[in-house]
């Protein structure tokens, strides 16, 4: 049916309904309901976007086959030797079972994409196959050098290493957690063949058990993050890939004491759980953002101490008595890249908190210049590997264009700042802020002091005598 509106042109209505009606269901297949793999938003890919695409190892589809990229092709051939090593752990033919077993995962795959997978089921399934594979032999010869070729293509290459550390965290470049999981199931029953020694942890009583995915993943990134294993393993599962599974470990290494409650621990409990929890720590989970800190600078001027906390939890970040208590956290070439995709997973997946970007906003509020890396430096709160000046600009634009719903530092905040308004406190900055913040200034200060007690008791003693 045509619409006339009054002038010369019509409006297909028949038509045009039907073109809606088609992009409506377009829009449906794009927003699958596992969707957890996105593309960087433009407003986080623009501040820095080698942070965020592979440099030379292509996983999953999103990144597969860009064109003018020729260490793609040559990494390509790294990925099938991988593949045929992993293949050559079998007693008999694995392959074709792998391809069949991979099919049937291959809907519940493409669902793990926020956007439309440009690949047929065959070519998907291909890709599926070929880098879930190089990846479980990648992670077996890691814990194990007797797995590892003469003259290794990774490991034969200390660069490798960093390549690869660098293009597995992102989170465009990668596969659902569910089909490494999968083909790693595959090869279980091969593991005491292969190494018993590696591919096992000894317990302390003695006894073996074959490492998991976990366990491996853990082992491959221990020398470039602090990945603790989890103290409370019922918080890591349901895993949906490399960085979820990095956030659910620094999630679930996070020590629970009732008496002394981390102040960034209280969202991600069960609903019932820590009900007992009363009063402020309640009240702090529903606070809006916007409370900050001085920087490290100035929270020192006014007698506040900094101290390396001994938590394995980069979040779990204290305050009492005056002490500021913080996790060590490694500052190198790739922490930027390791930070901005943990952010940019908690900005895309739905109903995500908020975790890493409210780290991102306390560590920017410590860190304004060089001068507060420094500080932090001091007390081993922060291990740099770059000059302070680039430490400094990294935390200041870490968390730009992001969305905060909950900040939960909230409440160390507030403390901070109540403490730092003290009269004594307030005082005490005011004096070494104006009067002794240069060795020069404080000798100045201090001989005129000493000239003014002087010319007291000179004057005391004349009145006197």
């Amino acid at each position: 049916m045509a619409v006339n509106n009054g002038d010369t042109d019509t409006i297909d209505v028949e038509n045009l309904a039907s073109s809606i009606q088609v992009t409506m269901s377009q829009y449906g297949l794009f927003m699958p309901p596992k969707r957890c793999i996105f593309k960087t938003p433009i407003a986080l890919y623009r501040h820095n976007n080698k942070a965020y695409i592979p440099d030379a190892f292509s996983i999953g589809p999103l990144h597969h086959g860009r064109p003018n990229c020729p260490n793609f092709e040559a990494t390509e051939t790294i990925k099938a030797k991988y593949l045929q090593g992993f293949i050559s752990r079998f007693q008999n033919p694995i392959l074709k079972d792998l391809i069949n077993s991979v099919s049937a995962l291959e809907r519940e795959a493409r669902e793990y994409y926020a956007g439309p997978i440009d690949y047929s089921r065959e070519e998907f399934v291909k890709i599926l196959v070929i880098d879930g594979c190089f990846m479980i032999e990648l992670l077996c010869r890691n814990a194990s050098m007797k797995l590892r070729e003469e003259k290794d293509p990774i490991f034969g290459m200390s660069a490798m290493i960093e390549f690869l550390a660098h293009d597995l965290i992102l989170l465009e470049n990668q596969l659902p957690w569910m089909v490494l999981d999968h083909l790693f199931k595959k090869l279980e029953n091969q593991l005491p063949l292969m190494d018993p020694d590696h591919l096992f942890n000894m317990s302390p009583d003695g006894r073996k058990t074959a490492k998991t995915l976990i366990d491996l993943a853990i082992e491959f990134f221990d020398s470039i993050f602090i990945l603790p294993p989890p103290d409370r393993p019922d918080l890591v599962r349901d895993i949906q890939h490399i960085p979820d599974l990095f956030k659910k470990l620094l999630v679930s290494s996070i020590k629970v004491d009732q008496d002394h409650m981390p102040y960034a621990t209280l969202l991600d409990m069960g609903e019932n759980e820590y009900s007992s929890i009363e009063g402020d720590e309640e009240e702090n989970s529903r606070l809006e953002s916007g409370q900050h800190v001085p920087t490290a600078k100035r929270l020192m001027e006014a007698g506040i101490k900094f101290r390396m906390s001994e938590s394995k939890n980069m979040f779990d970040i204290r305050f009492t008595n005056g002490v500021l208590e913080i996790p060590q956290i490694k500052i190198h070439e790739i922490t930027e890249t390791f930070l901005r995709n943990l952010i940019s997973f908690e900005q895309c997946y739905p109903n995500s908190d908020k975790r890493i970007t409210s780290y991102a906003i306390l560590l920017d509020n410590l860190i304004t210049t060089a001068k507060d890396v420094e500080i932090l430096s001091e007390n081993k709160i922060i291990d740099n590997w770059l000059n302070p000046e680039d430490a400094a600009k990294f935390f200041n634009e870490l968390y730009n264009d992001t969305c905060v719903e909950t900040y939960y530092y909230e409440k160390l905040c507030r403390e901070v700042n109540k403490y730092c308004e003290k009269t004594w406190n307030k005082c005490r900055a005011v004096l070494v802020g104006k009067y002794f913040n240069t060795p020069w200034a404080g000798l100045s200060s201090l001989a005129a002091v000493i000239l003014l007690i002087l010319n007291f008791v000179q004057s005391w003693d004349s009145i006197t005598s």
